[in-house]
């Protein structure tokens, strides 16, 4: 009986670890996309900001693959960051059917803005949290994550 509960126990535990950091993601996105510029989205800024911390360019899929969503959608988000030049997006002169899509300077521009946007929002943040806490808890955090980003690949 006592290993059951035991069990029921963390099981809550980690549904509720795993249920704040839900939470949090989906205030702290809200927060922050209504500071992006240029009609920028969560999702249009996470490709920017996808390139200044990977790789300098990416097939279409890759970056479908990176963030977990269907290629359809990522082919709209590509779209619209296209249209606002913050992005190119050319055929592959390897691939007749593979595209090349890589950051403009425009885009590392509107990158570096949509962060300049947020200083406000962080250093209000900073003033409630100490760097102190929020170091130890973004190792820990990193550490899940890494777990998640390898788990996505087993069979």
């Amino acid at each position: 009986m006592n290993k059951r509960k035991s069990e029921q126990d963390e099981s809550l535990l980690l549904f509720s670890f795993f249920n704040e950091i839900g939470i949090i993601s989906q205030l702290a996105g809200n927060m922050f996309e209504r500071q992006l510029p240029g009609g920028l989205t969560n999702s249009q800024f996470g490709v920017l900001n996808w390139f200044h911390r990977v790789d300098s360019e990416a097939t279409p899929s890759r970056l479908a693959t990176a963030f977990q969503v269907t290629g359809g959608a990522m082919t709209n988000t590509l779209k619209k960051l296209e249209a606002k030049g913050l992005i190119k997006v050319e055929p592959d002169a390897n691939s007749g059917r593979q595209k090349r899509v890589t950051i403009t300077k425009k885009g590392r521009a509107m990158r570096q803005q949509a962060i300049a946007a947020a200083a406000p929002l962080l250093a209000e943040f900073a003033e409630a949290f100490s760097a102190s806490m929020i170091e130890k808890q973004t190792r820990q955090l990193q550490k899940v994550r890494q777990y998640l980003d390898e788990y996505r690949y087993r069979p």
